[in-house]
């Protein structure tokens, strides 16, 4: 039953990420970017709202934590899921999904930088090669004179550098809060702010929303912003960190699936070599310490028979 249980979740959250982006450019089809974000967290709120009654949930951090709560509702949910609607809104979903699987990474390089975290050969090579791909990617978009995905592409890795750093202070404060209590308030705030500055700078027309593009909101708000993030944290139950996590790398193989099925695109053959290095690199970083202690001897033996290799062939 367990078993059932897992791949059950694991299908769920991994199709249910897939879908994100593709949702989000639909979305944003007649939607603006910040409207269609402030409607995606107030759509949030009454549903957290209810599982937080009936869970019996605060709504609010405890008392010396309400500061970190406001931090939180701005660059937690404000500004980095504005960055990702609008990034969605300019690239196609496949390279979306593609640089947000390195979302790991990105994680890892904060907790060196802000936990002065310890890391093994493997994760910084997987590092390495990861930043490396970002880089040349990044170059050839700018080659080609791709400002608007170039801007996309920039947004989106700063989305990713505001989920990580919070994510990071949590860890360093030892932040114990319900993902309910984390979700709920900031929803609130974060929705009403946007709804207000968008109506300023957006001037929105209610009327050319399309119903498309208010069901993808819908769809955001409820089945990717709460249902794929109780399961995942609900996934974590039963399996360790590393194998929960593999669903980064699945995510851009469903948006491909599903950008051609819809769209009848494939993406270029640069965007599927850069794919290639993503998945290795979020792979070498996210495999557990114990996974090389437990092989070390392996490890030994492949490098002795490498060095063997190459004195026979040097001579």
């Amino acid at each position: 039953m367990q078993t059932v249980i897992i791949i059950s979740l694991f299908t769920l959250i991994s199709f249910i990420w897939g879908t994100t982006w593709i949702a989000m450019k639909i979305a944003t089809d007649t939607i603006p970017p910040l409207f269609a974000t402030g409607f995606r967290f107030l759509l949030s709120f009454p549903i957290l709202l209810i599982i937080a009654y009936f869970k019996k949930v605060p709504l609010f951090f405890p008392k010396g934590q309400k500061k970190f709560q406001f931090l939180i509702s701005i660059f937690y949910f404000f500004l980095p899921f504005s960055l990702m609607l609008y990034a969605g809104s300019i690239l196609n979903s496949v390279l979306a999904s593609i640089i947000f699987s390195n979302m790991p990474v990105i994680v890892l390089i904060s907790s060196i930088i802000l936990l002065k975290e310890k890391i093994y050969f493997l994760r910084k090579l997987g590092i390495f090669t990861s930043m490396l791909s970002l880089i040349l990617l990044l170059g050839k978009e700018l080659y080609l004179c791709h400002y608007n995905v170039l801007i996309g592409m920039v947004a989106l890795i700063g989305a990713m550098i505001c989920h990580a750093i919070i994510y990071i202070q949590c860890k360093k404060k030892s932040y114990r809060v319900s993902i309910i209590t984390f979700n709920t308030a900031p929803s609130l705030f974060s929705g009403l702010l946007l709804i207000t500055i968008s109506w300023f700078i957006e001037s929105p027309c209610i009327k050319k929303f399309s119903f498309v593009s208010i069901i993808s909101v819908f769809y955001l708000s409820t089945f990717v912003s709460i249902g794929a993030i109780l399961m995942y944290f609900y996934l974590q139950k039963y399996i360790n960190n590393f194998y929960a996590s593999i669903v980064f790398l699945i995510i851009p193989i469903i948006s491909e699936i599903l950008e051609f099925f819809l769209y009848g695109k494939n993406i270029s053959l640069y965007q599927h070599l850069f794919f290639i290095p993503t998945i290795v690199s979020v792979f070498l970083t996210l495999l557990p310490e114990s996974f090389f202690k437990n092989n070390i001897f392996l490890f030994k033996k492949l490098f002795d028979f490498i060095n063997n290799c190459k004195k026979f062939y040097i001579g």
